[in-house]
């Protein structure tokens, strides 16, 4: 109502308004005949009209959403500044270290506690011998029988484990051994093992001596097989073994020369001698090799020349060529030469030798040399493979690649001339994250770069100079793997050195197959990247009053005192099928 009197207050002003001088009657005649006959005269009083409108609008709007009482702002309470809590401090030296750093008594548990911690699959008791209860172990924990114990190798399968303690004895556990056993029980003693590897059946055991003993895995073909003769201490005396086992010779041997490696794969097992030379030969009691791993072309169980069906036969076709590492997966073969070389053979069905597969030839029977060249094509580097590691149907190479002059440059033009990027590829089966690329792939055959552990570098403060990451060690499993980079480790800290002088060690990283939690992180996800895990003891970081996560790092080789002796110890990192293992070797 009050809005309606202001409006028609406003109208009746506008009519007692004076008129303007300058205009005529005839004018304002005129001016109204147009305001009434003409449609465009119209046009000032309409937009008058919205003017007005949009103005009562904005009013109402704008008394609507004006509150209705005004408040100051509240004045926020000051801040309370916390200081940082006095660091808790131990009387000695070396507690104080234990508080500062978790990678410094990650180390020092690893001297002063060795043995093994395992993890993944216990359908088979390998993981936890003793227990018939759990089929999976989550996270990492010690076999109880190796405490205090240093050893040479560990090999672990889902169904049985081996081992070499130090004296150069093996060590054998799991349902596959002995449904009975319940801890690792000695099997083969006295021949000085220092190296083993296994097939699907039997346990292939090195010799510091260069010798290579076949046992089977299972204890009653131990007991019921036949046994050899062996030398006694007394002179021309001779007794059988306690063990059945077979002696796996090589007659063309020269000279000084022995067998210095053995890998294996789940039929077949590489031999390579300290000459470089190379031997392939079937390594299980059950099935001879037909996928051409063995690399010797038309080689089969009814084409294999007489004498025993386990004989190692040299490959002739890498004769000249001085092999220095092999590897072997599942079925496929992979051999590396002191000129940086990759000659692969076996199944390539999933791309595990680094071709493409092929449904028309699913086999490669004869070394073939791998392009490793082809990954490098117009980078300006110059590449040269380190390592070969396979298992189950992945394989990996590491590669040094050093920066050379392209065609128009100068080798004074770049001071990046001979600079060293290392590099690690994979190839073969993915779908478990198994190849470490960040991409679940079914078929892998040109390798693919595991970005994580390539290009990396570091600055060491021995040489004032920036050096590449490389591998130490990687470790591969039947869908799983571990990778020991080789940083940068301090493990000097001493009572001369100062109390905040700590020790760590060298990263580890994990990718690949998760189903019987054999990565250690105790959830059950695959992992398509490398990842960290937590530390082996977690309960030990606690007690020290940390919270926060830290990872495990591997305690690198180092001369220390156990148990009233001097000893060369390192933690080293084993994957096997579905289980893996840290252990303290020697």
């Amino acid at each position: 109502m009050s809005s309606s009197r202001a409006a028609a207050r406003c109208l009746h002003g506008a009519r007692n308004l004076p008129r303007a001088s300058g205009i005529s009657q005839q004018t304002r005649r005129r001016y109204a005949t147009h305001k009434i006959d003409g449609t465009a005269s119209q046009r000032p009083h309409r937009r008058t009209a919205i003017l007005f409108s949009i103005s009562i609008v904005a009013v109402g709007v704008y008394a609507a959403g004006y509150p209705s009482s005004i408040h100051a702002e509240v004045v926020p309470a000051p801040a309370e500044i916390q200081f940082e809590k006095k660091r808790k401090k131990s009387v000695t030296r070396e507690g104080n270290r234990d508080i500062l750093s978790s990678q410094h008594l990650q180390v020092k548990r690893s001297w002063e506690n060795p043995g093994v911690y395992a993890w993944g699959s216990n359908a088979g008791r390998v993981v936890a011998p003793d227990s018939d209860d759990e089929t999976v172990i989550k996270t990492p924990r010690r076999i109880e029988y190796f405490d205090g114990k240093l050893l040479k190798d560990i090999k672990l399968d889902r169904n049985f484990g081996a081992a070499v303690v130090e004296n150069g004895d093996v060590v054998q556990w799991g349902v596959a051994y002995s449904p009975e056993c319940k801890e690792p029980t000695p099997t083969l003693r006295g021949k000085g093992i220092v190296k083993l590897a296994i097939s699907q059946d039997r346990v292939l055991a090195l010799s510091s001596s260069g010798k290579v003993y076949s046992i089977p895995v299972s204890k009653a073909d131990q007991e019921s097989g036949p046994r050899p003769q062996e030398s006694t201490w007394v002179p021309f005396w001779y007794s059988k073994s306690p063990i059945s086992y077979r002696q796996m010779e090589i007659d063309s041997l020269g000279w000084g020369e022995r067998i210095s490696d053995v890998s294996s794969g789940l039929e077949h097992c590489l031999l390579l001698t300290n000459s470089g030379r190379l031997f392939s030969a079937a390594s299980s009691s059950e099935d001879f090799p037909s996928k051409g791993q063995l690399g010797i072309p038309g080689l089969t169980y009814y084409t294999r020349p007489a004498g025993p069906y386990d004989q190692p036969h040299e490959l002739n076709t890498l004769k000249g060529f001085k092999i220095s590492k092999i590897a072997a997966g599942d079925f496929h073969s992979f051999a590396l030469d002191d000129q940086g070389r990759v000659f692969a053979f076996g199944d390539n069905s999933l791309g595990q030798l680094g071709f493409d597969a092929s449904l028309d030839v699913p086999t490669i029977d004869a070394p073939s040399l791998l392009p490793i060249g082809k990954l490098y094509a117009g980078t300006k580097l110059s590449p040269r493979v380190t390592n070969v590691a396979a298992g189950g149907v992945n394989s990996f190479f590491t590669v040094d690649a050093t920066r050379v002059a392209g065609p128009m440059e100068d080798d004074s033009s770049s001071r990046l001339l001979g600079r060293v990027t290392a590099d690690t590829w994979a190839c073969g089966q993915g779908i478990w994250g198994g190849l470490g690329n960040g991409r679940w792939t079914h078929v892998q055959g040109e390798p693919t770069k595991i970005k994580a552990l390539s290009g990396l570098f570091e600055y060491d403060e021995t040489s004032n100079s920036t050096v590449p990451i490389r591998l130490a060690h990687l470790s591969a499993g039947s869908t799983h793997a571990s990778a020991i980079m080789n940083n940068v480790t301090h493990v000097g800290a001493s009572e001369r050195s100062s109390e905040n002088d700590t020790n760590w060690g060298a990263d580890v990283l994990w990718w690949g197959g998760n189903e019987h939690y054999q990565l250690g992180t105790g959830r059950r996800n695959n992992v398509n990247n490398p990842i960290y895990i937590a530390p082996l003891d977690v309960q030990a970081d606690k007690d020290k009053g940390r919270r926060e996560e830290h990872r495990f790092q591997i305690t690198p080789r180092k001369k220390v005192r156990l148990q009233g002796r001097t000893v060369e110890i390192e933690q080293r990192v084993e994957c096997g099928r579905n289980v893996t293992a840290v252990y303290s070797g020697t």
